[in-house]
């Protein structure tokens, strides 16, 4: 392989990691503005009319207000929210991304539930923004993520 395809191939990679990083940066700022408690960093991380759902066990599906949620964040003490995450996936096309997380949500310090989280971003004034969010949720078979 020569120099110049080696530079390429680096410059490809560094490109496709800040675009991760930039398509991950709003649902970190979910996860820290809860365990914060801040609602505003919170809310920062969606679209307007974002969308936020959970599947049930028994595949019901369950729609819940984006505005209720950003308010119970603030309803909690810094460091009693602690959603805890890994980037599995990320997918891309143009203004539109795709990332799928499981997770393991701490509540007061202890291991409450788990699951995955499925998210639709957009990009709107570049800047990406979660659109829908759709998870589920178990107490069985859950595994702790650091």
């Amino acid at each position: 392989m020569n120099k110049m395809t080696l530079w390429l191939m680096l410059i490809s990679i560094s490109c496709f990691s800040q675009q991760n990083k930039d398509i991950e940066k709003p649902v970190r700022n979910l996860f820290l503005g809860m365990k914060n408690a801040d609602a505003e960093l919170v809310k920062s991380a969606f679209t307007e009319n974002a969308v936020l759902q959970t599947v049930s066990k028994d595949g019901t599906v369950k729609s819940d207000s984006i505005q209720d949620f950003v308010s119970s964040v603030s309803k909690f003490a810094k460091g009693e929210l602690d959603e805890r995450i890994i980037v599995e996936a990320i997918h891309t096309d143009g203004n539109l991304a795709s990332v799928f997380t499981p997770y393991s949500f701490y509540l007061k310090g202890k291991l409450s539930h788990c699951g995955a989280n499925s998210f639709q971003l957009v990009k709107q004034n570049n800047e990406w923004k979660i659109q829908y969010i759709i998870d589920t949720r178990r107490k069985d078979n859950c595994k702790e993520i650091q």
